[in-house]
């Protein structure tokens, strides 16, 4: 063969490849997915190594590009975006996505849970229910996160309800629950948008928030915060999702390879993001934040009020049927723990 020969057979060979990129890429997809999560963090780090990961394993036939920060708005800003296709996919609060499907906000359920035993006693169990249940209402939950439990931060001590209605409260957008709990308690929150939180401490439009541990320090909310009610509230967590109009173009082979990734992804996170929220509370403390226990009966007086509520708002908190199985997962655990600590 010709020298001149062998190029042309290059040449060919060099076109064809050319060719099966191209025809690849034109398959690409692309899953743009949005999270109030600010760039930096551990959740963003932790996802960003999980989509490179993710474009390596299926050859670049799927990428997940994120939009962090806020910068596509609210989680309600995000699910419309969703629906009008300018996104695939969210990060977004539990409680966010009751509108969609009330169950999401079982975790969210004020004062339902002890401690971090019981939640991981009970989410082997709740987790899966979840992922079903989105998936009849047309997304696939990609993950659920550990967010940790959210307490009450405020500029001075809050030992009980009278001390409560001294103080300025914010609540999210849309948050039901706690709204018509602080209302049993005879107070009226102050409503607000997250990316808002921090300018409203600053101006004095509010002086208490509910938070997580590490989420009062990513959002600079601890400059503001001097006392923090040592009460679990609610648990809350993240969850990735995506519409499954999007999702469902994925082969088989290539869904089976993001599910398996972000779950690792996930399960890593929840063991990170407790031991992060325990060192954002050893910060605090280190900076002079004061954690509070109220009395017992005050404690219980609480947690009754937050029981009436969820009753009264009965399905648009969660389905009955979920409801108790949780209950009846939580009456177990603790007989269980009860029996042990007495022998």
């Amino acid at each position: 063969m010709s020298l001149f020969d062998t190029s042309k057979q290059l040449i060919k060979l060099f076109i064809a490849i050319s060719l099966l990129a191209s025809f690849n890429n034109s398959f690409a997809i692309t899953l743009k997915i949005a999270t109030l999560a600010p760039d930096g963090t551990t959740w963003m780090t932790q996802m960003r190594a999980a989509a490179k990961e993710i474009t390596e394993k299926t050859n670049g036939r799927v990428k997940l590009k994120f939009y962090p920060g806020g910068v596509m708005g609210n989680d309600k800003s995000v699910m419309k975006k969703i629906r009008l296709g300018q996104l695939q996919g969210g990060a977004l609060t539990g409680g966010s996505l009751a509108y969609t499907y009330p169950d999401m906000q079982i975790y969210s359920l004020p004062m339902v849970f002890k401690d971090y035993d019981e939640i991981d006693f009970v989410r082997p169990t709740i987790d899966p229910l979840l992922k079903q249940g989105m998936e009849k209402k047309g997304f696939t939950i990609l993950g659920i996160s550990e967010g940790g439990f959210a307490y009450l931060m405020s500029s001075s001590t809050i030992k009980n309800v009278e001390d409560l209605k001294k103080h300025k409260l914010w609540i999210p957008e849309d948050d039901i629950l706690n709204e018509a709990l602080f209302s049993k308690m005879g107070i009226s929150p102050v409503t607000l948008p997250l990316a808002d939180v921090y300018t409203g401490l600053q101006t004095g439009l509010i002086d208490t928030i509910g938070a997580t541990t590490t989420g009062a320090l990513a959002f600079q909310w601890h400059t503001r915060i001097r006392s923090i009610t040592d009460v679990p509230l609610l648990y809350l967590v993240g969850v990735l999702i995506i519409d499954n109009k999007r999702f469902n173009k994925i082969e088989p082979a290539d869904q089976k390879i993001v599910k398996d990734i972000v779950a690792r992804t996930f399960s890593s996170m929840d063991k990170i993001n407790r031991k992060d929220n325990e060192n954002a509370r050893q910060a605090l403390i280190k900076m002079g934040t004061e954690f509070v226990l109220p009395e017992k009966e005050e404690i219980a007086y609480w947690k009754s009020l937050a029981d009436e509520v969820i009753k009264e708002t009965g399905s648009k908190a969660a389905s009955p049927e979920l409801y108790r199985k949780l209950n009846g997962l939580l009456d177990s655990y603790r007989t269980k723990t009860a029996t042990s600590a007495s022998n």
